[in-house]
């Protein structure tokens, strides 16, 4: 019941003091018409009583248990609680006594619904600066709901090539590809940081790394390093990784033949493909990435050396999309190109999800090449390396480079933002960067 007392109702008579020259009665005999004012008093203060206490439970009230206080008693009924104090009660108010025992805390169907969790029984407001034990994880394994409006990176992604194959260790949860579209170049060993951010002022937005594989060129690599990887990605450059690993027998390059596949091409290229994806995550190039196996020129007509190229290159992309990444591949159009296209044209399986051809013509043709028909390989999924051995000088620093056009994936990188220099891009850089 309240402490304060509250105002005399219009209705109830008003009190009259006793005039001062009254005389003194005995307490055991009152005065004439005492007994009156006396039922007067007792009549106001019951009234007054009434006014403050609880509302009874009625017929209104009753079906609250069942259907909830809003079907109920409807928007602003007596069983909304407000967050806020409430102003002092007026006579004929329905507002209950603040010390009064909470009608409503003993149902759980008539929690509070301007409460955080008011759905839970027996919940309370919840302090915002903390955690909410009630209400559900959304990182628990059993969460039901997702949050659509932010692409989840830990989410499979629908185009990730055979992730839920039966038997496949692939990474549970992939995310997209990314793609560019402009100009690359690749070089045989990476330049230095210095360099790249000197090529910024350069047309090209991409450049090809070789991370891997016992054939390379330039097996010395000094600047590629997790480092570098995460420096060159944050300067804004996009990165296409290139394996060059076991040669086809009858490859062209002298140099290259020491490297040539073996007797057991299939169980070659799984090994290989299974260390190019370590030698990636490694840099830290992520799940989702390409990966270019760079099998150089070989002889033409000799279908002995075409059929061990063949076996390899599919076991390598078989254990490369087995592991979460994307096997592209890179060839001379005359030769590995072609060769591959005239195998897709038959429909045979494991074969490359990207072609990145070599054809010197000195200008692009990405999209007109002659020995892939128009529809092979879209979209997104073609690089034409259309120059070699060109020297290039930006920004004062000169390399010796191939010249790419693309429109293809790039690497994902996933090395830590700490290795990552802070080097400011120019706000032109992506407009720059076109084919």
């Amino acid at each position: 019941m309240s402490t304060r007392t509250p105002p005399v109702s219009e209705g109830a008579p008003a009190l009259v003091p006793a005039s001062p020259s009254a005389p003194t009665r005995p307490r055991s005999a009152p005065p004439p018409g005492a007994r009156a004012v006396v039922a007067a008093v007792l009549v106001a203060l019951a009234g007054t009583a009434l006014l403050n206490a609880p509302p009874p439970a009625t017929a209104r009230t009753a079906p609250e248990s069942a259907a909830g206080p809003e079907s109920a008693a409807g928007p602003g009924s007596a069983t909304t609680r407000s967050l806020t104090p409430s102003g002092p009660s007026t006579p004929g108010s329905n507002a209950p006594d603040p010390n009064a025992p909470d009608p409503t805390a003993a149902d759980p169907t008539a929690a509070d619904p301007t409460s955080a969790d008011a759905t839970a029984p027996g919940s309370t407001v919840p302090d915002s600066t903390a955690p909410d034990s009630t209400v559900p994880d959304s990182t628990a394994p059993d969460s039901t709901v997702p949050d659509s409006t932010v692409p989840d990176s830990t989410a499979p992604d629908s185009t990730a090539p055979d992730a839920t194959s039966p038997g496949s260790t692939t990474p549970d949860l992939l995310a997209a590809p990314v793609h560019f579209a402009g100009k690359a170049f690749d070089t045989c060993e990476a330049p230095s940081l210095t360099v790249m951010k000197a090529w910024l002022a350069s047309p090209y937005g991409a450049v090809g790394i070789y991370f891997g594989g016992r054939g390379r060129g330039c097996p010395v690599q000094k600047e590629l390093t997790p480092s570098w990887v995460a420096s060159a990605h944050a300067m804004g450059w996009r990165l296409l990784p290139l394996f060059v690993g076991s040669q086809a027998p009858c490859v062209d390059s002298l140099a290259k033949r020491k490297y040539a596949i073996g007797s057991t091409p299939v169980t070659q290229g799984t090994k290989e493909g299974g260390d190019a994806v370590r030698a990636a995550k490694a840099l830290g190039i992520g799940t989702s990435s390409p990966l270019y196996l760079d099998i150089e020129a070989y002889q033409r007509g000799d279908t002995n050396c075409a059929a061990t190229t063949l076996s390899f290159v599919r076991a390598w992309n078989r254990e490369v999309r087995r592991l979460g990444y994307l096997p592209g591949f890179y060839s001379s159009a005359d030769t590995g190109v072609r060769d591959m296209e005239t195998q897709r044209r038959a429909g045979t399986k494991d074969l490359p999800e990207v072609m990145w051809f070599a054809r010197w013509r000195g200008q692009p043709a990405l999209l007109t090449e002659s020995v892939l028909q128009p529809q092979a390989w879209t979209p997104h999924a073609r690089i034409h390396q259309y120059a070699g051995n060109v020297t290039e000088t930006y920004g004062g620093r000169t390399l010796a480079i191939d010249r790419n056009a693309m429109d293809a994936p790039v690497a994902r990188v996933t090395a830590p933002a700490r290795f990552a220099a802070r080097v400011p891009v120019p706000l032109s850089f992506v407009a720059s960067r076109r084919p």
